[in-house]
């Protein structure tokens, strides 16, 4: 016979819960049929675990339990690598009986009597053995898996927030698998998982029915996530918007805005986001990015957004944030930034054709607008400043862009009487379709409509070149 009895199970779990006596029984039958067994138990960390009865008898084909307590229990489990464990050895007793001191001589002295029976693994389980886990990088999968098998289905749910948290898409996997509800929680999981930077936990919840509220996408937003914004308006196009707004007001655009996340206002733009939108506070994207000194993210806002000139609740432009902006470092570029359109605006007005050379070189948008939608181009031809329309035209500014009121800087030129200016507008590809729809020009007193249109109807090759 190879041995004399059996252990029940081979591994021991021990229910953990901090700061409360913990325990677990367990059993071993004697295998001989006319003999009694003395039984010897000892464990790998005496000075944590203890058994009731380290020695005992069992009559013959009879079972006997045994209760193994964890002594410590204010601090976190102990999970060594090997795991504790509990030794079994067992050696015959033709008396049947004997005294714990007998027993104790009798295993102290080795040989062949002595049978090592059965060695049984300890094991910690329960809801607090796997938070402590899901705290830990990296994860012991088969701990995890042993911890949660004894958790209730409530403490799964429990463990399902710190798992997101910790952005562990194994763990989140795992407790689904045994039967936690993500649809039970108090608040929604999905803006911590977007906040844990894992998209394969994002991906976990939605398919598990997890709540998708309107701040997902703010939460992507703030976290530089394009891909968490991708897969949730793809998933949930019926239920989110990508202007959403939260409580103040402000859309993912000004989220991204005042983290400096330029990629994200570019693909909040790409899918129909405004970068125009005032929140609760009448500021714009723009005003948050000068804020915080994010220059690319101006830069950017500065080429999608028509919002410069717009102030806030207290009158401020984006401009003047920037001015009054604690980081030093960004701010003169900011200032310069900002105020490059109105040095542009006012260069085009007074013909400086060096200034405005100057300012389209530092980065100035050639077709940025003041706040009444009029462009460089548009103060240039109002002004009769061919020069300066020249080289705004050189820089790409658009010929036919209208202004709040519909007009383009061909209608600006014939309105002020800039005849030879407005040949040149429509000898560049100016659309002289609208002309007739304003009065205004119609009813010139010097019945400027008529002889502008009998001029421009043919523009001769001579006249064509002589404004180049």
């Amino acid at each position: 016979m190879d041995r004399l009895v059996k252990a029940e199970a081979k591994e021991v779990e021990v229910m953990f819960l901090k700061g409360q006596k913990c325990s677990s029984s367990f059993k071993l039958t004697n295998l001989m049929h006319t003999m009694s067994v003395a039984v010897s138990l000892t464990t790998t960390n005496p000075s944590l675990f203890s058994i009731n009865k380290h020695f005992s008898t069992i009559p013959p084909l009879s079972s006997a339990s045994y209760t193994l307590h964890l002594s410590h229990t204010s601090g976190q489990p102990h999970l060594p690598d090997p795991p504790d464990a509990i030794t079994v050895r067992a050696t015959m007793l033709p008396t049947g009986k004997a005294t714990v001191d007998h027993l104790r001589r009798l295993f102290s002295k080795p040989g062949p009597h002595v049978f090592r029976d059965a060695v049984l693994t300890i094991s910690l389980v329960g809801p607090h053995v796997a938070e402590y886990l899901i705290s830990r990088k990296p994860q012991s999968h088969n701990l995890f898996t042993k911890a949660i098998s004894a958790c209730t289905r409530s403490q799964l749910t429990e463990l399902l927030k710190p798992a997101v948290e910790n952005g562990s898409a194994d763990a989140v996997a795992y407790l689904l698998d045994a039967g936690a509800d993500a649809t039970a929680t108090a608040e929604s999981l999905m803006p911590p998982a977007i906040r844990s930077g894992s998209l394969d936990v994002v991906k976990l919840l939605e398919a598990s029915g997890c709540e998708i509220v309107e701040s997902v996408l703010h939460e992507a937003a703030a976290t530089d996530r394009i891909d968490v914004m991708e897969f949730l308006l793809e998933r949930c196009d019926e239920k989110l918007e990508v202007d959403s707004v939260d409580s103040e007001g402000r859309t993912p655009i000004h989220v991204a805005a005042r983290e400096g996340y330029v990629r994200v206002i570019e693909f909040c733009v790409s899918m129909g986001g405004n970068p125009n939108r005032v929140d609760c506070k009448g500021r714009t994207p723009l005003h948050y990015a000068a804020w915080k000194g994010h220059v690319k993210a101006v830069e950017c806002l500065l080429e999608c957004s028509d919002v410069k000139c717009v102030k806030d609740r207290e009158g401020r432009t984006a401009f003047c944030v920037a001015a009054e902006s604690e980081e030093s470092d960004a701010r003169r570029r900011l200032v310069d930034l900002l105020g490059l359109g109105d040095a542009l605006m006012r260069a085009a007005r007074v013909d400086d054709v060096q200034g405005v050379k100057r300012c389209l070189g530092e980065g100035a948008s050639v077709n940025g607008r003041d706040q009444n939608g009029w462009t460089p181009l548009h103060w240039a031809a109002f002004k009769g400043r061919i020069k300066s329309v020249k080289v705004l035209l050189e820089h790409g500014a658009e010929v036919d862009t209208v202004d709040d009121a519909g007009y383009t800087p061909l209608h600006c030129a014939a309105e002020a009487g800039h005849l030879q200016l407005a040949l040149f507008l429509i000898t560049h590809g100016a659309s002289q379709s609208h002309l007739k729809s304003f009065p205004y020009l119609a009813a010139h007193p010097l019945h400027f409509f008529d002889s502008f249109q009998n001029q421009v109807s043919l523009p001769s090759k001579s006249n064509t070149l002589m404004y180049h």
